[in-house]
């Protein structure tokens, strides 16, 4: 009993100093896996290091051929095996884990491994050949399938998202201001330098910015837009240049591209740059002038090839005065400029543009055509438009969405201009029948109307047309602040300051 327990003993000791042995170990390992692979596997071959045939099982010389497998020895590998690609793999060192290799009968799924000496040169190759019918991978194949068609569908649905909304047929006018704002433009989009869109809000820069975009040689890279006045100060610089992962508490553990990145090779349109506070400004100007940057939390370098389109609304010389905005951020953005005219300006436009609205209103709903009447076109450019296209836009839609005739007049529209007071001046003519002595308004008629239409103060006017168009716009949405903003086109945290600002009741 105690010389047994000795063997035993000896043998386990025996055992463990094999096992001590990595290099034995790591050849037992082998050993056994081709052993394995060549016993569950459709066939195997080994080639040398000019890709000659050294070995094949019977199995697989029999499926080419090759009754005798001895008689595929030293032979290339693509004469026993045609469409074989060891070669590649004794030439390139590198394996071919998976891959479908065609034959006469059915195809087969194989795996091609080099084989190296201890000073890691390739002498040879292995191959196996794992299934010889692909329905035993159909459903990893169609797992694959579905991911990569989704894939595909999500890069087409976000490059269609990035792309260019708007031409410069968008932007509707030939009034001597319009067709000079085009011109510009249209010589902005053959340039690369950056663009500066200066103009009250609501005049059409961001339709602008997407048509230069358009028309550049860069239309068919990225349009990505950041509205600066709607991301919160702390989050802007993430938005700008990405993190890495964990850079921060709470962050993405894959990291987060930033829009420079994403935009790389395209426009980044940086919408209502006024807002944007003075230490990103010195980081935006620094990303300009090298063309790189490091994302939050990263050691990486991210080249920063996006041409640049700035917007804003604010007077940018008076911020620069007054220490708000870097004097050289300013004349660095400040190489082509273009300055917006508000719709006041081009009054001239507004039949014209009042239609194309109406034409897109209509095809929206599904509905038919919709006409102005004479008094409704005077009253249209009788008023002075604080809110510009935005609120000509807004305007015509209420109208036509409470309109039950396929003609607009003045009466129906006039409730919807300014402080709903718009027929003050043509309120004693709006019954009157055709064709009288009344049928028509003079010429102190339409001045009441002028008179009537127009605030004293400019500043009024916008403070009005902003809270009443944000108090429709609540109101429509239930006091929903997320979805009236989504319904504005601006950023949640911009429509809670107007708010307070504006003392509206949410």
């Amino acid at each position: 009993m105690r010389g047994a327990i000795r063997n035993v003993e000896m043998n386990a000791n025996d055992s463990g100093k094999l096992l001590a042995d990595y290099g034995h170990v790591r050849k037992l390992a082998m050993q056994s896996l081709f052993d394995t692979l060549d016993a569950s596997s459709e066939g195997t071959v080994v080639v040398d290091q000019d890709a000659r045939i050294v070995w094949i099982n019977q199995d697989y010389a029999a499926r080419f051929g090759f009754a005798d497998p001895r008689n595929a020895i030293g032979r290339d590998c693509e004469a026993v095996i045609p469409h074989s690609l060891m070669r590649e793999v004794v030439t390139s060192g590198e394996p071919i884990l998976l891959d479908i290799l065609e034959t006469s009968r059915d195809p087969l799924v194989v795996t091609r491994l080099p084989i190296k000496d201890g000073q890691g040169n390739t002498i040879g190759a292995v191959g196996f050949a794992l299934f010889a019918e692909l329905k035993a991978l159909t459903p990893l194949f169609s797992q694959y399938s579905r991911l990569q068609a989704e894939l595909i569908a999500t890069r087409q649905s976000l490059a269609q998202a990035r792309r260019a909304k708007y031409t410069f047929s968008s932007f509707v006018g030939t009034s001597a201001a319009s067709l000079e704002t085009k011109r510009l433009a249209r010589r902005a989009a053959q340039l690369g330098s950056p663009v500066l869109l200066l103009g009250e809000t609501g005049t059409g820069k961001e339709l602008l910015a997407h048509a230069i975009h358009g028309a550049s040689g860069r239309a068919d890279r990225p349009l990505v837009t950041v509205n600066v006045a709607a991301i919160p100060d702390t989050l802007l610089e993430l938005e700008f240049f990405g993190a890495a992962a964990g850079a921060y508490t709470g962050a993405d553990r894959k990291g987060r591209v930033g829009k420079f990145e994403l935009a790389h090779g395209g426009t980044l349109f940086l919408d209502e740059i006024g807002d944007m506070p003075l230490p990103l400004q010195g980081k935006l100007l620094r990303v300009l002038q090298d063309k790189e940057f490091e994302p939050l939390g990263s050691n990486r370098i991210v080249r920063a090839d996006a041409r640049i389109i700035a917007a804003t609304s604010a007077d940018l010389p008076a911020l620069v005065a007054q220490g708000r905005f870097r004097a050289d951020l300013y004349y660095r953005l400040n190489v082509l400029t273009i300055h917006v005219p508000p719709l006041r300006e081009r009054l001239s436009d507004i039949e014209a543009m009042s239609y194309a609205i109406l034409d897109r209103l209509c095809s929206q709903r599904d509905a038919g055509h919709l006409e102005l009447d004479e008094e409704a076109l005077r009253l249209l450019c009788a008023y002075h438009w604080p809110g510009n296209v935005r609120e000509l836009q807004n305007t015509l839609e209420r109208a036509v969405m409470l309109s039950d005739s396929e003609r607009i007049d003045a009466r129906s529209l006039a409730r919807f201009i300014g402080d709903g007071h718009g027929m003050a001046g043509l309120g004693t003519h709006a019954d009157a029948p055709r064709g009288g002595e009344d049928a028509a308004p003079g010429k102190d008629d339409a001045s009441e109307a002028t008179a009537a239409a127009t605030p004293q103060r400019y500043e009024e006017a916008m403070r009005a047309f902003e809270q009443r168009l944000l108090s429709d716009a609540l109101r429509a949405t239930g006091g929903r602040v997320a979805e009236a903003a989504s319904r504005l086109g601006i950023g949640r945290a911009t429509l809670y300051k107007k708010i307070a600002a504006l003392g509206i009741e949410p």
